[in-house]
């Protein structure tokens, strides 16, 4: 069976514009946390975020960028970015066998507020003519592999806090399956707006520190309140072993073994046992080929809620037994936040 091989990283975060200004400050432990910029939050109860500051979608069209939500935008220089550190160069024979898998959280919901906003305050006539695709959640995806010609399968994945993650998998069983030799793969979000900050307060899942940003996030601390809203992107080239190895492509890591499950238990709470995190695990390794005690390192989901990390922490410890006090655990929301559909991608990058 092919494997599926990444050969090239592109990231904007909250921490860096490129991936490796992301790489660099994650190592550094720089916080990228602060009090919101982005709009007045000062009635809120929640007045700090991972925000991505100095952004310019310099490497898209000016014209195509207009016509895109900040999240598509992310998207697009993420996997410009990861195209230029791959060396990706396709021709017109190749490009109907390359392929994008790029998920999303909430897509442009951003874009949902600010035109509701206009027509609440100047009538239907200001809406912007292209409402739709720029908050349609496909256009991450849509618009990577329009920016990029890429004219094999897309897909958009929209699974909340695990959809960057399940675009790895989609991009591996699109070059197992031989529908593609080369995938863009990965996930953003960019939703921050007063009314989601006011319903992730609400519901009582954001931390409060605002009087202290950058010790607010703080994954599997006793004294975790929650998390910290945050907006990124990062996608990878993936690309068969044949093509990347007959190109010289340089290679990052090899995507071994993925897989999915569901606690079909809440809307909101995971299982408080672990289990459907530890059968996702479990499965992920048995794909792979892999034993417990080959793991050393884990980029966790770590969200800093009081239900999460207890549930995670249980989950590890189903899916590798007593090894589990010997791996390693890492959360990069405690520098970037959460970025919700972003989220799997940016910890996959770390």
């Amino acid at each position: 069976m092919p494997r599926a091989l990444i050969t090239g990283i592109g990231a904007v975060t909250p921490v860096g514009l490129t991936a490796p200004e992301s790489w660099r400050n994650l190592l550094a432990g720089t916080s990228g946390i602060g009090p919101i910029e982005a709009f007045d939050a000062s009635d809120l109860p929640v007045q700090i975020a991972g925000e991505v500051s100095g952004f310019a979608p310099d490497s898209i069209d000016s014209k195509a960028a207009r016509r895109m939500s900040r999240f598509a935008q992310f998207c697009v220089a993420a996997a410009h970015e990861a195209a230029e550190d791959a060396g990706l160069e396709l021709s017109d024979e190749e490009r109907p066998r390359a392929a994008v898998a790029m998920a999303t959280g909430a897509g442009g919901v951003l874009n949902t507020f600010l035109e509701t906003e206009n027509y609440i305050a100047k009538g239907p006539a200001r809406v912007s003519p292209f409402f739709v695709p720029l908050m349609a959640p496909n256009m991450g995806a849509c618009q990577v592999g329009m920016q990029l010609g890429l004219r094999g399968p897309t897909l958009a994945s929209t699974a909340a806090c695990a959809s960057g993650l399940y675009s790895y998998i989609e991009a591996k069983a699109f070059i197992e399956s031989g529908l593609a030799d080369v995938v863009l793969a990965g996930g953003g979000e960019a939703a921050l707006h007063p009314v989601s900050v006011a319903g992730l307060a609400n519901m009582k899942a954001l931390s409060r520190r605002n009087d202290d940003p950058e010790g607010a996030s703080r994954p599997f601390d006793r004294d975790r309140d929650g998390f910290v809203f945050g907006e990124g992107a990062s996608v990878f080239v993936v690309e068969s072993e044949e093509r990347a190895r007959k190109r010289g492509a340089r290679v990052y890591a090899e995507i071994a073994g993925g897989a999915l499950s569901s606690d079909a238990y809440h809307i909101t709470a995971p299982r408080d046992d672990g289990s459907g995190a530890a059968q996702a695990m479990t499965s992920a390794l048995d794909a792979a080929g892999m034993a417990a005690e080959e793991i050393d390192c884990i980029s966790a989901h770590g969200t800093g809620t009081p239900l999460n990390d207890v549930s995670e922490t249980l989950a590890i410890k189903l899916a590798l037994g007593d090894h589990a006090r010997s791996v390693a655990i890492s959360a990069t929301k405690s520098m970037v936040g959460h970025l919700l559909g972003g989220a799997g991608a940016v910890g996959a990058m770390a």
